[in-house]
């Protein structure tokens, strides 16, 4: 090898270990929020990317949607006739004049594609939970609610229980017993669909729900301190 290829190689490596930079610890400690600072980073979260959170109580699921539909104006509503808010949807869907069209999603996919993709106005599911440092909702897809309940209407609602926020994934999978019951399939859902073309411009509603309004369901404890908020207010 000649020498002055020898000087080019070494000097190739000294700038190579020059430039490398300066290796750091991973942090692998989780945040210690308390429950008032998780619901206030996952509504924090939500809200940026154009989703709408309304909080309420248990109780009044059923009467909260009732009133977001009579100003909307929305046919049909998908959901799930045996899950835990059920026989609230239901009650409301009787009474209240203007309450959606209640479906479910009861046929194989292909015996109805063309009226869930196009008379299908809004879906309801329930969640696993919500992680706090990305604002993420947590689904596991059923056979009672699956994966196109809130991939194919325009508007997908998602009822959040704060009894059950976590801080990051990696704590839901800890506390929700992942490892023990791996999922076949689970959705971790950021606001309303979106995208970007090459001059990064961002598009919301390009494919999937082009709205996203999440039902945070308030414990009785944070209920009751948010009571409190308003009368010092």
């Amino acid at each position: 090898m000649s020498q002055a290829r020898e000087n080019i190689l070494g000097r190739l490596r000294g700038a190579g270990a020059a430039a490398e930079p300066a290796r750091q610890a991973i942090s692998t400690s989780e945040p210690t929020w308390s429950a008032r600072e998780k619901r206030l980073r996952f509504i924090d979260r939500l809200t940026a990317v154009r989703a709408e959170v309304i909080e309420t109580d248990a109780a009044s699921v059923g009467a909260v949607l009732a009133g977001w539909f009579e100003v909307r104006g929305l046919r049909t509503l998908l959901h799930d006739p045996a899950s835990p808010w059920a026989d609230a949807i239901a009650a409301e869907a009787e009474e209240a004049a203007e309450f959606p069209r209640l479906l479910a999603f009861d046929q194989e996919i292909e015996t109805w594609r063309d009226a869930l993709f196009h008379a299908v106005d809004a879906a309801i599911t329930t969640t696993l939970g919500g992680i706090a440092e990305t604002g993420s909702l947590i689904l596991w897809p059923t056979p009672a609610e699956p994966r196109s309940m809130s991939l194919v209407p325009p508007l997908h609602i998602a009822i959040v229980e704060e009894d059950c926020l976590f801080a990051t994934f990696s704590e839901a999978i800890d506390k929700q017993g992942w490892r023990e019951k791996m999922p076949t399939n689970a959705l971790l859902i950021s606001g309303p669909s979106k995208s970007a073309d090459i001059e990064r411009t961002l598009a919301y509603g390009v494919h999937g729900p082009k709205t996203l309004v999440v039902l945070l369901v308030r414990s009785e404890e944070t209920a009751d301190e948010g009571e409190g908020e308003e009368e010092d207010g």
